[in-house]
């Protein structure tokens, strides 16, 4: 039997929790986690206006700065939605805790949702103006950030089980 790796932080594994069933979310819709569901709006929203403050960046139309603006607004409002569902899974599921994974799921998560809303209050009465180079600039440390925290998230679901569909226990096996 192949071992799975273990490099704290990066990559945290128990054998235990490899083999085991793994833990339910506990904000679910007939055993379904909604979490995972849920954060694929902020994500969307929030990479997309990367590409369209890049897209203002590089023709100057105001279309793009107008779009950002309000794919920055949808993914603040969506990200709240998510963080209420992830943040619950994280109170109530020990195992979350209990490794880094969920650590940096969650502070990094709360680090792209305070940047993205000073990014949406700078462009509130400014679309055009806020875009270069400080907005611009936020667009991309949240798409950085919320590439790494989706990695983590992902080693939370497939290499701890957390938000599985499953009867293992609430803590490490």
């Amino acid at each position: 039997m192949t071992q799975t790796p273990n490099i704290p932080p990066i990559v945290e594994s128990d054998e235990r929790e490899f083999l085991d069933s793994g833990v339910p979310s506990t904000v679910a819709i007939a055993k379904h986690p909604l979490h995972p569901l849920i954060v694929t709006f902020p994500i969307a929203f929030l990479t997309g206006a990367l590409v369209t403050d890049l897209a203002y960046w590089l023709t100057g139309d105001l279309f793009w700065a107008k779009g950002s603006y309000w794919l920055i607004l949808a993914g603040v409002v969506t990200s709240l939605v998510a963080a209420a569902t992830g943040l619950a899974d994280f109170l109530r599921i020990e195992r979350v805790r209990q490794h880094s994974a969920g650590w940096i799921h969650l502070i990094g998560n709360i680090a792209a949702i305070v940047l993205s809303l000073i990014n949406l209050i700078l462009r509130w009465n400014n679309v055009e103006g806020a875009i270069v180079p400080v907005g611009l600039l936020i667009s991309l440390v949240v798409g950085t950030l919320l590439g790494v925290t989706g990695w983590f998230g992902a080693e939370l679901i497939y290499r701890h089980k957390v938000a599985v569909i499953g009867n293992g226990p609430n803590s490490r096996p």
